[in-house]
């Protein structure tokens, strides 16, 4: 039985090995550095923090008499201190580990609530039509009509900062972009001649749904899910960047940015440019991969 199972799993890695999803990605570059770019980042975000130099976070382990060191390859630079210290004397480099992995947090778990609810919103509104499909457009039509950056200003200006709340904020802006797009896809795929016999044959519809809808729909999913987690990380790094994003006493890249910003005229550059500029790699390289995936996964493209 476990030689099956095993022989089973050896010919499905076998499969996708020869597949021309795989094929086509061995051969594109910017694919392949997107994909490099990406799992670096979990990486760091997740084992980082356990061969960080230092916990920026940890009262006990900084010193003020450490603030403002530059960089270890320039004058005044300290070996402990690779990429600098900012005010506080915190390790530069220990900080975009650790404010790197909120960061990464907040984008992937905006993600996956935004994913739930738009796409259960924009299944239903495409499969029944009528009044729940008018009720739910108007809705977004409305939302569309504003940008999104304002509405999460508005959310967390109201409600306060904190984690929570930016995920409550994300979750309302980002919705949207999946009920439109899985409704309309739905529209298509419910004319179907297989979702005809179905409920021909009296299938409740949350069966038609979730086994004969939802899978023709998962594609463009998948891809507008990838380029939303660098979307929402950009958006988390501008809300905490204009002081309504997440507390200053947690890890945020955008926090960094800010702080080092204050300070970026007076010729200490590297508190708020090496944070930025991990977020520019984090979001190139997921934005990289999610173009592979949109050129790779929609049909219509190809």
């Amino acid at each position: 039985m476990e030689e099956k199972v095993t022989i089973e799993k050896t010919g499905w890695w076998k499969s996708f090995l020869k597949s021309e999803f795989f094929y086509h990605y061995k051969h594109n570059i910017p694919a392949i550095i997107g994909s490099i770019l990406v799992v670096v980042a979990i990486l760091v975000a997740v084992f980082g923090r356990f061969l960080a130099p230092q916990n920026p976070y940890d009262l006990t382990a900084i010193s003020l008499a450490d603030s403002y060191l530059p960089p270890v390859w320039l004058d005044g630079g300290k070996a402990g201190f690779i990429l600098g210290s900012d005010e506080q004397g915190r390790d530069i480099l220990s900080a975009i580990v650790y404010g790197s992995a909120s960061s990464i947090m907040i984008g992937l778990v905006g993600m996956i609530c935004s994913c739930a609810i738009g796409t259960t919103l924009g299944l239903l509104a495409g499969y029944f039509g009528g009044k729940v499909d008018a009720v739910i457009m108007r809705i977004a039509d409305v939302q569309l009509s504003f940008p999104s950056m304002l509405i999460a200003l508005f959310i967390m200006s109201v409600f306060g900062r904190g984690v929570g709340k930016l995920l409550i904020a994300l979750t309302m802006v980002g919705w949207v972009t999946y009920a439109r797009t899985v409704r309309g896809e739905t529209l298509s795929v419910k004319k179907m001649e297989y979702v005809e016999a179905a409920r021909t044959i009296g299938l409740p519809n949350r069966i038609i749904i979730i086994k004969h809808v939802l899978p023709n729909v998962i594609n463009s999913i998948i891809v507008l899910a990838t380029i939303q987690i660098g979307s929402f990380i950009l958006t988390e790094a501008t809300l905490s960047f204009l002081g309504v994003g997440v507390p200053i006493t947690q890890p945020s890249l955008g926090l960094l940015v800010k702080t080092g910003f204050d300070v970026l005229f007076s010729g200490l550059w590297w508190a708020s440019v090496f944070p930025g500029l991990y977020i520019m790699l984090i979001v190139f390289g997921i934005n990289l991969l999610g173009d592979f995936l949109r050129d790779e996964l929609n049909p219509n493209l190809k």
